[in-house]
């Protein structure tokens, strides 16, 4: 379906993305953004977090430099100074984007959207009210962090997450609620720079979605650094006081500290958006149920990003953008290649980094697939020791008889960069062999990839 005017309403990965790729297909592209071009959750939560992760990164690599025949580095948090690095990113990405959209001639409007008719979008702006038409419209207005009735942020000793990137003072002792990537990648932020953790976990292991493997590996990381976990345990009251606050949980315990911190997930921004208008079908979570080509059950009518209840990945709502506008402007009528989300590469940003695709070794077991997994530890590995980083592993699983790769973890150093290998080899199906017949750089860390699929 090849169309002439084209209606985005959210500019984050998702939206910008299909923006800019249907603009240099020859649509007619109206984007409409009611906050930050470049997406809330993107901008002030994932990017602050790596910023923070990074500079955390660094402080902890001054702490241990003596372990590279250094002199022992002494270096501090200073928090004014971390705010502003964290402001400027955000403005530089938000700038970067903006400048790219106008110079391919999309319309960009500051406003909340919401769908009126089919193929109406109303606008409301600080002007007032602006209707738009459209032949295809997508949906990508994004999610929210869940707050239970059970706990009241203050953005003082009770925080979200996007009041943390930095909170406005050091935590002594941080209770983090929630053991999912949000909270793991939390937990190392501020460790690294020196506070005192407990975390809530509500199953038996921390990271419950992921390989067993992989989350004891950061479990035994989390505490050597000192972290107190309480498994099992699923908070039900955050209180404060004075002194700070208390997290009760449904067995009884009690996590005491200076500041709670809640990451218990996420819910979609689909209030609001005039989906019954449209005759748009949302399901009992307020996501907006879709097909591989992302088109909601109104043919015209696309969603993205974590509306759409997919992975709640940037790089999976960025590549979403990319096959809507796609096929908006007809492409699936020729070479077109479906998004498949089980071949989506993810990475965890602790220390050790972590990192995954494609089939887990858990999950082939419990569906009863033959399969051989080979794994390699990092301290096996000549860069890895020039880095002082020995920690982690790189395991590979294949068929057995055909020898094709079907997914891999990885923990330790650039796990997030060394992953998309596996991922190449996932997508495109090639062979344990391909990887071992490539000519690697020695010393490198990637060379535990050729050796993992030997």
């Amino acid at each position: 379906m090849a169309t002439d005017r084209f209606v985005i309403i959210g500019g984050g990965p998702a939206g910008n993305t299909a923006a800019s790729h249907a603009a240099r297909l020859g649509a007619e592209v109206v984007l409409v953004e009611s906050d930050i071009v470049g997406g809330t959750a993107h901008l002030r939560d994932c990017i602050p977090s790596k910023t923070m992760i990074a500079t955390g990164g660094a402080l902890t690599f001054a702490h241990r430099i003596a372990g590279m025949g250094l002199h022992h580095l002494e270096a501090e948090i200073d928090l004014a100074a971390l705010r502003l690095r964290v402001e400027e990113i955000q403005r530089h990405l938000h700038d970067s984007v903006s400048q790219l959209l106008r110079s391919q001639g999309v319309r960009m409007i500051r406003g909340k959207g919401r769908l009126k008719g089919p193929h109406d979008v109303v606008v409301e702006t600080d002007d007032g009210i602006e209707e738009l038409s459209a032949d295809a419209i997508l949906l990508c207005t994004g999610s929210r962090a869940r707050i239970p009735d059970w706990a009241e942020p203050d953005g003082e000793r009770v925080l979200t997450t996007q009041q943390a990137y930095p909170p406005p003072e050091l935590p002594s002792h941080l209770v983090v609620i929630g053991s999912g990537v949000t909270g793991v990648e939390f937990v190392h932020m501020f460790t690294s720079f020196g506070c005192k953790v407990t975390l809530i976990v509500s199953r038996q292991q921390v990271l419950p979605a992921k390989d067993p493997e992989v989350a004891a590996a950061l479990e035994n990381e989390l505490l050597r650094r000192g972290v107190r976990l309480f498994k099992g345990a699923r908070a039900e009251s955050v209180r404060r006081s004075d002194e700070g606050v208390s997290v009760v949980c449904d067995d009884g315990r009690v996590a005491r500290g200076s500041h709670a911190l809640l990451a218990i997930g996420s819910i979609p921004n689909s209030e609001g958006l005039g989906l019954e208008d449209a005759g748009v079908e949302a399901d009992r979570g307020g996501y907006v149920p879709i097909n591989h080509h992302c088109q909601s059950n109104v043919a015209h009518i696309y969603a993205a990003g974590d509306l759409s209840g997919k992975l709640p990945l940037s790089s999976v709502a960025s590549m979403q953008g990319r096959k809507v506008a796609e096929h908006v402007m007809g492409g699936h009528t020729r070479q077109h290649r479906h998004l498949d989300y089980e071949k989506a590469a993810s990475a965890i940003f602790t220390e050790p980094e972590i990192a995954d695709v494609g089939l887990a070794e858990a999950e082939a077991f419990a569906i009863g697939r033959k399969i051989r997994v080979t794994k390699v530890p990092f301290s096996a590995n000549a860069k890895a020791l020039i880095n002082d980083q020995p920690r982690g592993f790189v395991k590979i699983l294949s068929d057995p008889a055909t020898g094709v790769v079907l997914g891999g973890s990885i923990v330790g150093r650039h796990a997030a960069e060394l992953i998309s290998v596996i991922a190449l080899a996932v997508t495109c199906h090639l062979k344990v062999s391909d990887i071992v017949e490539s000519v690697l750089v020695h010393p490198s860390l990637s060379e535990s990839l050729a050796d993992a699929a030997e």
